[in-house]
């Protein structure tokens, strides 16, 4: 491998630092995206039965927040009907939203580098083999001297760019297509517990006075 790295010329280390950059951030986003610390399947009927007669105190919203990204949405509503007990059920929504908004943006974390990876490694695997192209080319001599085993080898290791930049670029676009149904999945769960929690804590919602 080292052998192979070392005549593919310098522009097989921006590929290299590319396959790093994107191995790490695969094993990331698999620790972050899973479903325990994201969306737990029972949260959601745990906490509607913990409320089912009582707002919780603070302590225990703030357990729930530090649960997972549901437990921060979640949470959100809760805090926002403790502190306005004559909320409204738009400005309930609204808050569900926003908090919605910010998890999402959390979950979508590092999903556009490794977007930008998958993409990229393909154009710079070929620019690699055109310059090596270029290189063997220049190289030859104009009399036409030329050894034909010595060409057919120089284009080979020009091509070791391309076949690497197509190495990282496979994997990295599978991964950022799995996360990315992993994420429209979470945020689907996070809408209809929002739905399903909106008509719970207008229960608590002090009624307003008559004009």
């Amino acid at each position: 491998m080292l052998s192979i790295i070392q005549a593919a010329g310098w522009p097989i280390w921006p590929l290299l630092l590319c396959s790093i950059i994107a191995l790490a951030l695969v094993f990331e986003r698999l620790s972050s995206l899973r479903a325990s610390r994201v969306a737990p399947p029972r949260l959601l009927d745990e906490v509607i039965s913990v409320t089912r007669a009582t707002l919780p105190a603070a302590d225990v919203v703030n357990k729930l927040a530090d649960n997972s990204v549901l437990g921060t949405v979640l949470a959100t509503g809760l805090r926002a009907v403790i502190a306005e007990p004559r909320i409204t059920e738009g400005a309930l929504r609204s808050a569900f939203e926003s908090a919605g908004r910010l998890a999402v943006h959390r979950l979508d974390r590092y999903l556009t580098a490794l977007g930008t990876i998958a993409s990229a490694a393909p154009l710079l695997g070929l620019m690699g083999t055109v310059i090596g192209m270029i290189e063997i080319f220049g190289s030859q001599a104009p009399t036409g001297g030329s050894n034909p085993a010595l060409l057919a080898h120089g284009i080979s290791v020009a091509l070791y760019n391309t076949a690497f930049g197509l190495m990282i670029a496979i994997p990295s676009l599978m991964f950022y297509r799995y996360f990315r149904s992993l994420v429209d999945g979470y945020t689907l769960d996070m809408e209809q517990a929002a739905d399903r929690m909106v008509p719970h804590l207008l229960r608590f919602a002090a009624p307003r006075p008559a004009a």
